[in-house]
C-alpha cells in the first residue's frame, strides 16, 4: 500500500474516532464536578442562547489532538513538541475558566503570555520570512522575534475567544483558514505538513456538527484558545515553507481575529472602559442585533455566523489571487481593515443597544 493511500485511511479513521470523541463528550461532560462546564449564564454580553450548553469542546479537541499526535509519531516518527506543549498549557488555563475556577482575565493573559512566550523562546518558534522592510533586521534578534511572535500569538488567540459568540462563527472562519493554509501547501508539495492540517480541520467539521446550526456543546474557553493557538502555529508554519508568499497575505488571512481584539482594544479605551473585559459592542454582536431585527431570534444565531463568514471569505479570495505579489498583497490587507472600519461603523450607528 502506498503512502497515500496509508495517510488517507489514516484520515478517514481519525475522522470517525474524533466524531465519537464529541459525540461521547457532548453526552456526558454535563456530569463533570457537577455541571460545573455548563453555561448557564444568560446574562452576560457575550451569551446568544435561551438553555445550558456544556462548554467541553475543549476537552473533546484535546482528546482527538493527543490521538492524532500518538499517530502521526506511529506514522512518521516525529514528536510535533511545538504543538504539544502550546496546545496543551493553553487548554489547561482555559480549561480552569470553564469550570468556573475563579481567575481573573489580567492573572489568565499573564499565565497565558509567560507560558507561550518560554515555548517560542526555547524551542524556538520562529517566522523565518517577512516582507516588512523595517522588521527584517530585527527579526534577527532571537529576543524580539520571540516577543513578536508572542504577540501574534496573543492577537490570535484572544481574537479566537472573542468572537466565540455564535453558533458556527469561530469554527467556520477557522475552517476557512486552515483549508487555505491546506490548499497553499499542498500546492507547493508540503504533504506531510497538509496532513497534520488537514486532521486539524476534521476536529473542526466533527464539532461543528455539535455546534451549528443549534448548539448542543460549546468550545469553551479551552477549546477556543487551543485552536487559536494552532492556527497562529499553523500559519507561521505555512510562511516558513512557502517564502513565495507574501507575509500581508498572512495578515489578510487572520485579519478578522487579528483586528478585531486590536479595534476592540483601543475601542474600549476611548470608551473609557477596561480592554479585558468583554461588552456587547463587538461587531459580530451588532451583525447579530441588525439580523434579529428581521429575521428574529430563532435564526438570527447561525444567519450572523453564515453571513459574517460568506463576506469574509468574499474579501480573502482577491487577497488569495494577490499572494506572491508583496505590493499589493499589503494594499488589499489595508483595504480590509478599512472595510472593517466602514462596516463597523455603519452598524453602530444603525443599532441601538
Amino acid at each position: 500500500m502506498g503512502t497515500e493511500s496509508i495517510e488517507a485511511s489514516f484520515l478517514s479513521i481519525f475522522a470517525l474516532i474524533s466524531f465519537f470523541i464529541f459525540l461521547l463528550v457532548s453526552k456526558y461532560s454535563h456530569k463533570i464536578r457537577n455541571g460545573s462546564l455548563l453555561d448557564k449564564d444568560f446574562s452576560k454580553p457575550q451569551a446568544f442562547h435561551d438553555f445550558p450548553v456544556t462548554r467541553s469542546g475543549g476537552i473533546a479537541i484535546i482528546i482527538s489532538l493527543t490521538i492524532f499526535f500518538v499517530i502521526y509519531y506511529l506514522l512518521y516518527s516525529k514528536v510535533l513538541y511545538e504543538y504539544i506543549f502550546i496546545s496543551y498549557s493553553v487548554f489547561l488555563i482555559g480549561f480552569l475558566e470553564d469550570l468556573r475556577i475563579n481567575i481573573t482575565p489580567s492573572r489568565r493573559l499573564i499565565t497565558m503570555t509567560l507560558l507561550l512566550f518560554i515555548f517560542i523562546y526555547t524551542l524556538p518558534i520562529k517566522i523565518f520570512y517577512i516582507d516588512i522592510p523595517f522588521l527584517i533586521p530585527l527579526m534577527s534578534s532571537h529576543i524580539f522575534s520571540s516577543i513578536f511572535v508572542l504577540l501574534c500569538f496573543l492577537f490570535i488567540i484572544n481574537g479566537a475567544n472573542l468572537i466565540d459568540g455564535f453558533n458556527g462563527l469561530l469554527t467556520i472562519n477557522l475552517i476557512i483558514i486552515n483549508i487555505v493554509l491546506a490548499y497553499l501547501n499542498m500546492n507547493n508539495q508540503n504533504l506531510e505538513f497538509s496532513i497534520l492540517l488537514i486532521s486539524q480541520i476534521i476536529i473542526l467539521f466533527s464539532f461543528l456538527l455539535f455546534n451549528f446550526p443549534s448548539a448542543k456543546i460549546f468550545l469553551g474557553d479551552s477549546g477556543a484558545y487551543v485552536f487559536g493557538a494552532l492556527t497562529g502555529l499553523n500559519t507561521i508554519i505555512t510562511n516558513n515553507l512557502n517564502p513565495n508568499i507574501s507575509s500581508f497575505f498572512f495578515c489578510t488571512l487572520l485579519s478578522y481575529l487579528f483586528f478585531e481584539v486590536f479595534f476592540s482594544f483601543f475601542r474600549k479605551l476611548y470608551q473609557r472602559k477596561s480592554p479585558i473585559y468583554p461588552d456587547n459592542k463587538h461587531l459580530h454582536m451588532l451583525s447579530y442585533y441588525k439580523i434579529f431585527y428581521i429575521y428574529g431570534k430563532s435564526k438570527s444565531n447561525y444567519l450572523n455566523s453564515i453571513l459574517i463568514n460568506l463576506i469574509y471569505l468574499l474579501l480573502i479570495i482577491p487577497g488569495l489571487y494577490l499572494s506572491d505579489d508583496p505590493l499589493l498583497s499589503r494594499y488589499w490587507f489595508f483595504i480590509l481593515l478599512l472595510i472593517y472600519l466602514i462596516i463597523y461603523s455603519r452598524l453602530y450607528h444603525l443599532t441601538k443597544i
